[in-house]
């Protein structure tokens, strides 16, 4: 088969499994069902707060919308590996490379989309209940957060995909990583300080900081969130050529 039947039956999968679908329809309902529930009740209270910061503070939704980001990594992948599914797969496509290639650059380019219109849907639609506090994307930082958002939200899915290729289980990733973005890196953070600005979730959300503190950049901390999705991947294509389907 040539890569691009590939990609297309890679495309299929993703839009006939409802799991799948539905996992991403989530990061964006998810995202912007918080915004309007969170910025409609206590959107403007502590908006003129000293400490506040307008640009991060605008991106709260985000942290429920990334564990949908995750389940869609996790349902894409761990759905090859339900009922014997990866040995049709890969009867069709034999070669390991092209078949793991095609599923990772549809799962990254349907995360990318979704993650970028939300960021941006997620970023106006806050900013509407925010009356004289509000900001614009003409804010210092703002068009850039909200394309990072939406980068940050693709690598994690992407981060999430690699793990599952490797321990081959959807519940045994979400009960991984969901603890992971949400506790851990607190965890670590109050006990060794800087260690937790390299967590992927902590190094990606540098991105949305007008003014990002500690040792990572904005698009710095990006790389770094990157960087463990990367690996990920690389160990997911290691135990997808080293195991038996």
């Amino acid at each position: 088969m040539s890569f691009s039947a590939v990609l297309h039956s890679e495309w299929i999968k993703v839009k006939s499994l409802r799991g799948t679908a539905g996992s991403l329809i989530a990061v964006l309902l998810v995202t912007l069902g918080t915004t309007a529930l969170a910025f409609a009740t206590i959107g403007q209270a502590e908006a003129d707060d000293p400490g506040a910061e307008p640009l991060y503070d605008a991106f709260y939704a985000l942290n429920f919308g990334q564990i949908a980001a995750i389940s869609f990594g996790v349902t894409a992948m761990s759905s090859e590996y339900l009922n014997g599914a990866l040995r049709i797969s890969l009867a069709a496509v034999p070669r390991r490379g092209p078949f793991y290639a095609a599923k990772i650059a549809v799962l990254g380019g349907l995360a990318l989309a979704t993650g970028l219109v939300t960021a941006f849907a997620s970023f106006l639609l806050g900013q509407s209940f925010m009356g004289p506090y509000a900001i614009g994307l003409d804010h210092p930082g703002a068009v850039r957060a909200c394309v990072g958002a939406g980068i940050y939200l693709a690598l994690l899915a992407l981060f999430a995909a690699g793990l599952t290729t490797v321990l081959r289980s959807g519940v045994a990733v979400l009960c991984t990583l969901v603890p992971f973005v949400l506790i851990v890196p607190f965890v670590i953070g109050d006990v060794a300080g800087s260690v937790a600005e390299f967590l992927p979730d902590r190094a990606g959300q540098q991105i949305l900081h007008a003014h990002p503190a500690g040792h990572l950049g904005p698009w710095t901390g990006l790389a770094v969130c990157a960087a463990w999705s990367a690996a990920t991947l690389l160990a997911g294509w290691w135990a997808l050529r080293r195991r038996d389907a």
